[in-house]
């Protein structure tokens, strides 16, 4: 059992890696909690009031990217801000609009996938010493899925004409797509079940797998990085080529070869950063000037927050379904098709 000091030491050396460990914790429980609140909102119309009623928590449409996509379109085309799943519009449109600026730092916060495929990693090291490197070939093989995977429902909205997508949002599947989500889980399948299984073995022996070659949401968000306004620079006239750096990337990535960390892959978890031996030869940088690396973080929560109470402010955050429409369409969920 490791002791107080240790402790000590590590949250001298690596508070911001400590902060983001407890912030995924603390939104991981704050997701749970919103399931289950959701799930109690289900329940009390599938039994056709016999439960008492919860409101619908609005942040379970962070759940629902497709939707939030079709949503965005129409947005962006008329003008026309969605009504039915307001909050995944909101989520979805600033994850991806941060990300030109702060990377991917979605998905090392507060993603609960993310989360997830890390809390696994680390079982992984603890049960075999380590988390194991797939070869170069294999790693080009696989990175492009989770493109093509985002090509594919990109291309799929776009096509979409924008009465079609309109007829989309207030479609009873759309309305009642959260719920649908909810019973696939509630129901699984055994190719889901299988699915699951398959991923968290991988992820077992391949740290973050899911996150580094099957995640679409990621990949869109990752696209940000695409204008390079913030990196990780490094300094070769400093660096001792210990390979910390890279030792500790979640997502992989060979830091200690890199002046510039310029992959769509960084999340900006600053775990290089700190993990450095020597002082400034690992730097945050936004638009080529050096900034503290608590930067990065401090500026996503700030606007996370700020854009969150702007929504609720402003009509944009809750769900224009009214409690007769819920009771109509919840206890048919299941049978609902597009």
């Amino acid at each position: 059992m490791k002791s107080k000091a240790w402790y000590k030491k590590q949250l001298k050396c690596k508070p911001v890696q400590i902060t983001r460990y407890t912030v995924q914790a603390v939104f991981l429980l704050f997701l749970l909690y919103v399931g289950l609140q959701f799930y109690q909102f289900y329940q009390h119309f599938e039994t056709l009031g016999k439960t008492p009623f919860v409101e619908r928590p609005s942040a379970v449409e962070g759940f629902l990217p497709i939707s939030a996509l079709v949503a965005l379109k129409v947005w962006l085309t008329s003008g026309e801000f969605d009504v039915i799943h307001p909050a995944g519009l909101v989520l979805l449109s600033f994850f991806v609009g941060a990300g030109i600026l702060l990377r991917k730092s979605f998905c090392s916060w507060i993603c609960p996938v993310g989360t997830a495929g890390e809390m696994i990693g680390w079982l992984g090291r603890k049960l075999f010493k380590k988390n194991f490197e797939m070869p170069l070939w294999l790693v080009w093989f696989l990175t492009p899925i989770k493109y093509v995977l985002l090509l594919f429902f990109v291309a799929m909205v776009i096509q979409m004409d924008i009465f079609s997508a309109k007829s989309f949002l207030v479609d009873p599947y759309n309305k009642v797509s959260d719920v649908k989500m909810l019973l696939l889980f509630l129901n699984i399948s055994g190719f889901t079940l299988k699915f699951i299984i398959v991923i968290f073995i991988l992820s077992l022996f391949f740290r973050n797998f899911w996150c580094r070659f099957l995640c679409p949401y990621g990949a869109l968000i990752g696209l940000g990085s695409i204008f390079r306004v913030t990196k990780i620079q490094r300094n070769e006239d400093t660096c001792t080529n210990c390979e910390m750096c890279t030792k500790v990337c979640p997502q992989r990535l060979k830091v200690h070869k890199a002046e510039k960390v310029n992959s769509l892959n960084c999340s900006a978890c600053m775990s290089c950063v700190e993990a450095c031996p020597v002082k400034d030869t690992l730097n945050m940088t936004v638009a080529n000037k050096k900034v503290n690396k608590w930067f990065v973080p401090v500026t996503f929560f700030v606007l996370f927050f700020v854009v969150i109470g702007i929504a609720k402010m402003t009509g944009h955050w809750d769900t224009i379904i009214s409690y007769q429409e819920w009771k109509e369409l919840i206890p048919d969920a299941r049978y609902i098709g597009h």
